[in-house]
């Protein structure tokens, strides 16, 4: 498995076409995630790699977000990004149509593509329920009161839950455990996160 590149270069390509401090911690949140699931599921020697698909899933979105998916080819080539991640990287958009119309093709086939698809999307509705709450964080929050936010339509609307459970199926898992894993996941890497964030 050849990345082609190391996880400060990954950072420095996210920060070069994502100025946003918004998707700059949501690269780094599915960073962290993507390591505390390489661990979960056995993978533990392909950490930095799951970590770096992660770090980079959405290196096109800021700039390209009618080409998303489709952009990140050409960004992460050139950034000297080998072809597993950028495989991965393309991956986790399949089965939507994007802005363009284009609709993405590229399955998910290794665990971890299934595992990036699912928690991409969980990372945001699980983000946004933490922002409601008085601590702002996700580390006092408990499985009951995100499976009730999950099931509030109307609550977190731009996060899809049929993309949430498409992604717990592709993986053979109930609802339950993608929810509770990714929540235990955001709540271990957030002081990482955030002070990697006020140090940008």
């Amino acid at each position: 498995m050849e990345d082609g590149i190391t996880r400060d270069e990954a950072f420095a390509l996210l920060k070069k076409y994502n100025k946003e401090s918004f998707h700059i911690q949501h690269g780094l949140t599915v960073e962290g995630v993507m390591r505390c699931f390489a661990r979960e599921c056995g993978y533990g020697e392909e950490e930095e790699h799951w970590g770096i698909v992660g770090l980079l899933h959405d290196i096109d979105f800021e700039q390209y977000p009618e080409e998303h998916c489709l952009k990140a080819p050409e960004l992460l080539r050139e950034g000297g990004v080998g072809e597993d991640i950028i495989h991965s990287v393309v991956s986790h958009g399949y089965g939507i149509t994007i802005g363009c119309g284009v609709t993405l093709d590229v399955a998910p086939e290794h665990e971890m593509e299934k595992v990036l698809f699912a928690a991409d999307e969980l990372t945001g509705l699980i983000w946004a329920a933490a922002l409601m709450r008085p601590s702002k964080s996700t580390k006092d929050m408990e499985l009951k009161s995100l499976k009730k936010k999950y099931k509030s339509k109307g609550f977190a609307a731009g996060c899809s839950r049929e993309v949430i459970q498409r992604g717990a199926d592709q993986l053979g898992w109930e609802l339950e455990k993608l929810l509770t894993m990714t929540m235990e996941a955001m709540k271990a890497t957030e002081d990482t996160i955030n002070a990697e964030c006020e140090s940008l």
